[in-house]
């Protein structure tokens, strides 16, 4: 029999396919599907290793609703879930110059069809970049999504200047620590918001000050900051407006917030509703992945200054549980997957 080349149509491989919106434990199946192929400006990655995000345990529920007219109103337009993923490439498109086959590369298939808990992903090429030399497919795994959400918070939309006091809330997790990293390369003096069992890890990684959440309420304590990324809490933005300065800018991306129908979006169009009245600065956005980006986090990685937290590593088969215990809440950096 005539061997199959790299990336060819019909190749089946494992994945998580999920047809409906539910529980994880519920609707995501380890099935053998078709292995995908990079279009004219794709990439085929051999997937080694991934990593579960907030995110995901969205996309799987389907919630806020309102988020359906975006994913698919009925069922999933991306079957594979999964937003980082760290590899190898096996073929790339017709258009594609900055890797080739054989080349170890991280990135995040966010947005673009299939996703990352699956043996092989097709990533566009602007999504990709070569995987930092100092670290591993586990480590580098953990990096894209949270890291790129990061960076483009602090220093896009909220306009970070060295010598800025700057708050994190939610500095535990896997986007704050990357912030709280981030935030510290770029010359601010960071406080960091988090539980108490999380303040030692919180300090660990440059934080010059840390709030215990659960003795101190930040809105409160009569410190003010230039800039607040609001990654988790249930504070509304009003009472954060309370600690910015005057010209401030108030960065939200999400916080704890029940309902099904908007969820956080609600606190979002709150704050952005808020903005043309008052001093400070109100925004949020949604992160787009690029290829420079990463590259800009690539050379943070590389010179020590931005290491990920890992919280725990799991299999590919272990993809529903972590889903579940990311949709808890409370988890400690990163949950990474091996394939």
């Amino acid at each position: 029999m005539k061997p199959v080349p790299p990336g060819a149509p019909g190749t089946p491989m494992r994945a998580f396919v999920q047809r409906a919106y539910g529980a994880p434990g519920d609707v995501l199946r380890l099935e053998e599907v078709e292995r995908p192929v990079a279009d004219d400006d794709g990439v085929l990655v051999r997937v080694h290793a991934a990593s579960a995000n907030p995110a995901d345990w969205h996309l799987v529920r389907g919630e806020p609703y309102v988020a359906r007219l975006q994913l698919g109103l009925r069922r999933p337009s991306n079957p594979v879930p999964g937003c980082d993923l760290a590899g190898r490439v096996v073929a790339v498109g017709a258009r594609v110059t900055t890797v080739r086959p054989g080349d170890e590369v991280y990135g995040s298939p966010f947005g673009s069809g299939l996703g990352a808990f699956a043996e092989y992903a097709s990533v566009p090429e602007r999504q990709l970049a070569r995987k930092p030399r100092n670290l591993t497919f586990e480590q580098a795994a953990a990096v894209p999504l949270a890291a790129q959400t990061a960076l483009q918070a602090l220093r896009d939309r909220g306009r970070i200047e060295p010598g800025q006091r700057v708050l994190i809330a939610g500095a535990s997790g896997g986007v704050g620590t990357f912030a709280v990293q981030i935030a510290k390369a770029l010359g601010a003096d960071v406080t960091g918001v988090c539980s108490t069992r999380n303040t030692d890890l919180v300090r660990s990684i440059g934080a010059d000050h840390v709030i215990d959440y659960t003795h101190e309420d930040f809105t409160t304590h009569g410190r003010r900051y230039d800039l607040v990324l609001y990654l988790a809490g249930t504070q509304t933005p009003r009472a954060c407006r309370r600690v910015l300065t005057p010209k401030g800018t108030l960065v939200v991306i999400s916080g704890d917030a029940e309902g099904r129908w908007v969820g956080a979006v609600g606190r979002i169009a709150r704050a952005l509703a808020m903005s043309p009245f008052v001093s400070q600065r109100m925004v949020a956005f949604t992160m787009r992945p690029e290829r420079a980006d990463l590259e800009f986090l690539t050379e943070l990685v590389e010179s020590g200054r931005v290491t990920p937290v890992i919280g725990a590593t799991r299999t590919l088969a272990d993809v529903p549980e972590t889903i579940g215990q990311l949709e808890s809440g409370h988890t400690r950096g990163k949950i990474v997957i091996t394939v």
